[in-house]
């Protein structure tokens, strides 16, 4: 899940919200379905993020999928019955794996989305797929605009084994 946060640039709520239909490992994108501001888009999904994903497809649980189709079945399954895992449920395992890795400062996971698009800034690399918006925050955010599938493929992510 974290992998996927930062690898991918996405929210905490749309890497919950993931249903298997949602992955096309072919093209290598992810379709993000209602995401912020109830708008559908598509983001790259690089070779090792896919191949760890299919790590934890064989192993999640799935106790609660017998009666729903492969494809609409929740990545990251919650504890109620047919629920994704929570955001909040997501933050505690964020918060423990950095206080596992030694981190001291107060982190929050979006932290990871920041660290995408500043990685990929650093890096060079233009944003086919976002708009640098001035705003009166130190931070800078970025917005997401629509491109064509093929070039959100082609986006490299920051991320590396």
């Amino acid at each position: 899940m974290l992998t996927l946060a930062y690898g991918c640039g996405l929210r905490a709520s749309e890497v919950v919200r993931l249903r298997a239909g949602d992955i096309d490992s072919e093209q290598k994108i992810i379709r993000i379905v209602q995401s912020k501001g109830q708008k559908d888009r598509h983001v790259m999904l690089p070779a090792e993020v896919l191949k760890l994903l299919r790590q934890w497809w064989k192993a999640r649980p799935t106790a609660y999928d017998a009666s729903v189709a492969p494809e609409q079945s929740w990545l990251f399954p919650g504890r109620s019955n047919h629920q994704p895992l929570t955001t909040r449920q997501f933050s505690r395992l964020f918060k423990e794996a950095a206080k596992a890795a030694g981190l001291r400062k107060t982190l929050s996971l979006h932290s990871l989305r920041h660290s995408f698009a500043t990685h990929l800034l650093e890096r060079g690399r233009t944003f086919a797929s976002f708009r640098r918006c001035s705003t009166r925050e130190v931070e800078t955010t970025a917005r997401y605009t629509r491109v064509a599938t093929g070039m959100i493929a082609k986006i490299e992510s920051p991320w590396r084994t």
